[in-house]
């Protein structure tokens, strides 16, 4: 693709780069309403039985990650046309998701603008190593690496390490104002947790909320985890890298059916979200539609998004991901293998 094509390319979803507070408020009243109505079905059906409960809890789940995509808006400033309004919602929506508003607001920005650069890896991305790094790592490294990449750890204890660590704390370099937001949005979330549990009881928790937080964020991981891990994701150096090749050979059209695309926020046309940030989720889907070019994005289903668990490692010289089996099976031969034909 050329930089002429490129520009055009880009050029041709700036008109759906705009917000619309009438959509933007039905969505946050057919999303955030829902939550809590099923929040207390969950809790007024576990006088009966967990199993009567569980189930409301796993719909209570889907809304909270839809709420994750307002959030999500929110911290690009695709929400609201006002920062205001945008800042508010995403600090109202951060304490229902668990998530710091602010600190991942500017890791996430940061993820956006070196998402498939090679040299520029670490914040806010799923931990990638070439197939060289992780030959030339310490025993130390490589186990680390393992234990990362293992599936039960990733999607079983991801979502604790997100809900108790990783949003709790602030980074070294925040200012003040992210830092504060960090702060506030933990002491409510303590509060809260305090209060269900004095006046509900503490088996509320660990029965209602902790089902629905643990679902919702093992499935958001596994979401963040597919729209870049595939089999020939877009990887290069600096000096090589593209802002728009990152975000169309780098980012999966992950193609859901209809109910699920509308309770993940229409997050699976990714690939339109990267190439331009500041469209709402209620205007990707006609994004893609309407641009062409997008339709050669890397397509998976529910079904074809599983052989993403295997991929490991970056086979930079194949531009392909591969499993621990393949880099084995490579060493063995002493060469590289050759990708999956398509």
């Amino acid at each position: 693709m050329t930089k002429q094509k490129q520009a055009q390319l880009r050029k041709a979803v700036m008109p759906y780069a705009k917000s619309q507070t009438r959509t933007s408020i039905i969505q946050l009243l057919n999303t955030i309403l829902p939550f809590f109505v099923l929040w207390i079905l969950a809790y007024q059906s576990l006088s009966i039985s967990f199993w009567l409960s569980l189930p409301f809890s796993i719909l209570a789940a889907g809304f909270m990650i839809r709420t994750f995509i307002i959030f999500h808006d929110c911290a690009h400033g695709s929400f609201f046309k006002n920062k205001k309004l945008n800042d508010f919602f995403g600090t109202f929506t951060g304490v229902i998701t668990h998530f710091a508003y602010h600190r991942w607001k500017t890791e996430h920005a940061m993820h956006h603008t070196t998402s498939g650069n090679l040299d520029k890896r670490g914040i806010g991305d799923i931990w990638v190593m070439t197939v060289k790094e992780y030959e030339e790592a310490s025993k130390w490294k490589k186990l680390q690496y393992r234990l990362y990449r293992n599936p039960i750890i990733m999607f079983g204890l991801g979502p604790l390490h997100l809900f108790l660590s990783a949003n709790r704390f602030n980074r070294k370099e925040a200012k003040r104002k992210e830092r504060l937001n960090t702060h506030l949005i933990t002491l409510i979330l303590i509060s809260a947790y305090l209060l269900i549990g004095f006046t509900l009881g503490w088996h509320v928790l660990l029965m209602v909320q902790l089902p629905i937080a643990y679902i919702a964020g093992a499935a958001g991981i596994w979401l963040f985890y597919v729209q870049h891990q595939f089999e020939d994701s877009y990887f290069e150096n600096e000096s090589e890298w593209d802002f728009v090749k990152a975000a169309v050979d780098g980012s999966s059209y992950y193609k859901l059916p209809k109910w699920l695309e509308w309770m993940t926020g229409s997050i699976g046309y990714h690939h339109v979200h990267h190439l331009a940030p500041r469209v709402p989720n209620y205007h990707l889907e006609e994004a893609h539609a309407n641009t062409p070019p997008l339709h050669k994005a890397t397509t998976i289903t529910l079904k074809t998004s599983l052989e993403s668990i295997k991929f490991r490692l970056y086979d930079e010289d194949n531009k392909v991901f591969i499993s621990f089996k393949q880099m084995k099976r490579q060493l063995a031969k002493g060469k590289v293998s050759q990708p999956t034909a398509h």
